[in-house]
This record gives C-alpha cells, structure tokens and sequence, in this order.
C-alpha cells in the first residue's frame, strides 16, 4: 500500500481578480434592491349602487316536499310498480315486499289472540260461579292485552310490506329491483312533490330588504317567475355568516324542474345602498377568489372582494369596496404593490 504524501493544491486568486470581485458585489446589491419598474394603467372609479339597482343572489330550485321510500323490515322485494319519471298518486302502491313469513306471523298471532280470549271468558264465568279468584281473571285480562298487542304489531309489519306514496308526486329515482334483499331504512325510491321553492343564503344588508310574506323575482333557465318570501332565519351561518332564505314559487315558466339554477331578486332600496359597481374588465380571478388591483398612493393594492350578480358590463360587489375608490381597468399581469402611473 502505497501512501501520497504530495501537498494538496491550493488555488490562489490574484490580487486584480479579487478586487474585481469585490467590486461586483454592490451591483448585485443594487441589482436585487432595485425598486419595481412602474407601470402605466388605466383605471376607473367604483360607483356607488343607485337607489333603481336591485341585487341578485344565486338560488337553486327545490322540490318543497321530497321523500326517500323505505321499509322497517327486512324482506325481499316482490315488485316495484313504478320508474323513474312516472307520477304517483298519494296512498299508491309503489314497492310491494315478499311477505308470506309476516303472514303467517300476523296469523299466529291473531291465533294466540283467540285463545286468550277465549280463556278470559271461562274465568270469568267461574268467578261468577265462584269457582276462580279474581287474580285469576285479571291474570287472564291480561294475557288477552298482550295477545291484542301482538297482534297490532305483526299487522304493522305486514302493512310496512306494501310502500305507498305518501304524498302525490314523480319519481325521481328507483334504486332497488325485484328480488333485492333490502332491510330497515334502506333507500327504495325517491319521491318528489309538484310544489317547488327557491333556496339561497343571504347576507345581513341583503336579508334586511325581506320579510316573511314578502313577494321576490327570480330568473330561472332564462324565464322570469315570482315567489314568496316563507322562511328567512333570524341567524347567521358561523362560517359564511349569511342567512338562509327560502321562496315559495307562485308563477313560473312551464317547465321548470327541481335542480335548476336561479338569481333571486332583492328588492331595490336599502338592500342595494351598501353595494358598489366595477367594469368586470378589472376582475381578477384566482382560483375560486375574485379580486380586483386598487391605485392607492401610486401602488397598485390587490383587494379580495365579494361579487354579486353581473348586469351588462359591470358587476354587483357586496363587500371590499367603496365608492369612489379607483380599480385598474384591465390588470394584466400587474402585481401586488408594483408602483403604478394613471393614465387618463
């Protein structure tokens, strides 16, 4: 084994490389220093909601009754009368489970009902003969209760085999088929009724201009319709700290379904006088927030805000701006705090 006992190598800078190095260092200082290049925009003025505008807050159209079908015994299934689509008339049969076992339970116990009364009979004609005591009939008297009792309850379990409509309505969905094995508080069908309602949240300014009872436009598949005002909760959600909202429609286009989309209209007034309008050409959108860039104090600000419902070439903004503040028209790819020049 051989070992290497010759020096190391050493790199030496000369003195003028050295001080050229030295002498680079401020530039990149200052290079990394150097304050953003400004930019030249346009920007236009927030104007304040008028007292003619009114705000529209997205809705979805819901049935007002919904039911989901389903049974309290374990059995298989018979027959299904309907699909999906068809209308249903209260009361109808709509799902028919196997129930031979629930028969002859019921009989069994109709059976043993028989029986009990008929001993409570005979103990009562000995006790008037003297030949019982009265501990014997009341224990008799209550054999027959319980065998009564028995009774209801296996009647019940042979009608909970029959599924009935329990109100009038159309089937929305069918989610068993003859055959199937289905047990308690399994979902057979799903009901819905013909009334329909609009649901939304509101915030507090905007809930301020409603009231139970009050009479509200919306706009649903491009058609116009009008609903009333039947639920409007006093609280607010912890999280989005808006107030749920619920209209009964009263005229609508013909044709109108549950699941579609709507924009309820708030009533023109004190509902509207907190909102201002911006050009929609000085949003910006990132991810699911929307934004827009302020010129304040030659910088350019990036403010998250609220969006309403857009009208025309402008939109509704419910909160993050005032009046009369100044957003940059068409941001491109300006930047938060980049120093900007108006241009008028």
């Amino acid at each position: 084994m051989t070992l290497d006992h010759s020096p190391k190598k050493t790199t030496r800078l000369s003195s003028s490389t050295l001080l050229a190095l030295l002498a680079g260092f401020p530039l990149l200082a200052a290079a990394s220093s150097a304050p953003a290049e400004s930019a030249a925009v346009q920007v236009r003025t927030v104007r304040a909601a008028s007292s003619s505008d009114a705000a529209w807050i997205p809705a979805s159209v819901v049935a007002v009754e919904r039911a989901t079908l389903s049974t309290r015994v374990a059995a298989a299934v018979k027959a299904v009368a309907v699909r999906e689509g068809e209308r249903v008339a209260r009361g109808q049969v709509v799902v028919s489970l196997a129930d031979a076992d629930l028969r002859g339970a019921a009989a069994a116990a109709e059976t043993g009902l028989a029986a009990a009364a008929a001993q409570e009979k005979r103990v009562r004609s000995l006790l008037a003969e003297g030949a019982a005591a009265q501990a014997d009939l009341d224990m008799a008297t209550a054999h027959r209760a319980q065998a009564q009792a028995a009774v209801a309850a296996a009647r019940a379990n042979l009608d909970y085999a029959q599924i009935r409509a329990p109100f009038a309505g159309t089937i929305q969905a069918r989610r068993v088929e003859p055959g199937d094995l289905v047990g308690p508080g399994q979902p057979l069908l799903v009901l819905e009724g013909d009334a329909l309602e609009l649901q939304a949240s509101a915030s507090e300014v905007e809930g301020a201009g409603l009231a139970l009872g009050a009479t509200v436009r919306f706009r649903a598949d491009g058609a116009a319709g009008i609903a009333t005002v039947t639920a409007l909760t006093p609280g607010g959600d912890p999280l989005s700290h808006r107030r749920g909202l619920r209209a009964r429609i009263a005229q609508a286009a013909p044709g109108l379904r549950s699941g579609a989309f709507a924009r309820i209209e708030i009533p023109a007034g004190a509902a509207s006088a907190p909102h201002a309008w911006v050009p929609r050409s000085a949003l910006v959108e990132r991810g699911d927030l929307t934004g827009v860039f302020v010129a304040a104090q030659g910088k350019a600000e990036l403010r998250w805000i609220a969006p309403g419902e857009p009208a025309g070439d402008g939109i509704l903004v419910r909160a993050g701006l005032r009046p009369g503040e100044a957003v940059v028209d068409a941001p491109g790819a300006l930047r938060d705090g980049q120093p900007v020049e108006v241009v008028r």
